[in-house]
């Protein structure tokens, strides 16, 4: 924690503070404790971090956490509630008192809770120390996401399977038992198999035909024939809270000359976005060069084409920093990160590959390890 140690020091304060439950990346990150009930974060200067609980969740964030834990008790909290009858401000007052000066907090420090500590400390907001921690990802980090990534690729093989069974009829598919394959059926597949992994998905996509030129769009109903189908699983293991994220177009048939066109210029860019990937290397030169190539192809990026950022950082969250757009950034050894070029067109359709690499000081190391699929 050398790096929040910095921001007390460079800021004047006492301690860094963080408030939630583990639905909050920061709060989960800083104290490897999962729960569904908000805790408290405290890191004084020089100094191990406190996690404060509920009492009955002591032993057992004792046992996940590295941090020193204590009871909302030991911290005062009940004292302090007869008091002030308010359990917001009176959590402040517990953060305030244990704190003992001046405190830091991330962007996304609960505005009420900010509120109930300033009678009593003064807060700064630090922007960024936490999101560059985060960024840079340790070796137990990174072979967590690679389980994940490792669900991810089992639950396509699902997918896929789903898919190939069926048989292209007119303009839909439909499987051997006659019924036509819906994007609920493979994504319930997905799903099923990323719970056994130890894994859930949310708002998994499954976009067929005219769906896929809306980014992002999660699909519903039947599974279009000689069309685009763009699956993007993104779990997240539930025990250590460490995403993978992936996204594959199929076509279950003949795909469109315009299709096929798409689909090899996403290719390309995608190959050439990753032969410039490594640390020192800017998110935004990576992304110009695949605006560059789309543009030597015939495609453009307002308002339609490639109308998103190239990756983005996964962690913790799905989109954390790095970012890999315009604005880009500093790429750094640790970062782990999405190359994932894209094309979409209204009365066409759309072309998402998506891969996941870990940054490196002379490239990169591909997690991801399932290949390039297209006509199945």
């Amino acid at each position: 924690m050398d790096a929040l140690d910095h921001a007390l020091a460079t800021t004047g304060s006492a301690a860094y503070a963080a408030y939630g439950t583990s639905s909050d990346a920061n709060t989960r990150y800083l104290t490897s404790f999962r729960t569904s009930d908000p805790i408290i974060y405290l890191k004084r200067s020089h100094e191990e971090g406190i996690v404060v609980v509920p009492a009955m969740e002591v032993e057992r964030a004792a046992m996940e956490s590295p941090c020193t834990v204590i009871s909302r008790a030991d911290a005062g909290f009940f004292d302090i509630l007869k008091e002030e009858p308010d359990p917001l401000k009176a959590t402040g007052r517990v953060i305030a008192d244990l704190a003992g000066g001046p405190i830091l907090v991330p962007p996304e420090f609960p505005l009420g809770l900010a509120e109930a500590i300033t009678p009593y400390q003064p807060i700064q907001v630090d922007m960024d120390t936490l999101s560059a921690m985060r960024s840079q990802k340790s070796a137990s980090e990174i072979s967590m996401m690679r389980e994940s990534q490792a669900a991810a690729e089992d639950a396509l093989e699902t997918a896929l399977a789903l898919i190939r069974r069926s048989t292209p009829t007119g303009e839909l598919l439909v499987t051997p038992e006659g019924k036509i394959l819906t994007s609920e059926d493979v994504r319930y597949g997905i799903h099923a198999t990323l719970l056994k992994h130890g894994c859930r998905g949310v708002d998994t996509i499954v976009a067929s035909g005219s769906e896929t030129s809306v980014v992002h769009l999660r699909g519903t109903g039947p599974l279009a024939a000689n069309a685009p189908i763009i699956i993007d699983i993104f779990p997240q293991n539930e025990e250590t809270g460490y995403f993978a994220d992936m996204t594959r177009t199929v076509v279950r048939g003949e795909a469109s000359p315009e299709i096929r066109e798409m689909y090899d210029a996403v290719s390309d860019a995608q190959k050439c976005a990753f032969s410039l990937l490594r640390a020192g290397a800017d998110g935004s030169d990576l992304y110009r060069a695949v605006v560059s190539l789309f543009a030597d192809a015939g495609y453009g990026t307002e308002p339609d084409g490639f109308v998103h950022s190239l990756g983005h950082g996964v962690g913790i969250e799905v989109h954390e920093a790095p970012s890999l757009s315009a604005r880009g950034g500093a790429l750094a050894a640790g970062n782990v990160v999405t190359i994932e070029p894209g094309l979409y067109y209204p009365g066409i359709g759309g072309v998402r590959i998506e891969d996941m690499a870990l940054v490196t000081d002379v490239g990169y190391d591909r997690i991801t390890r399932f290949p390039e699929v297209f006509c199945i």
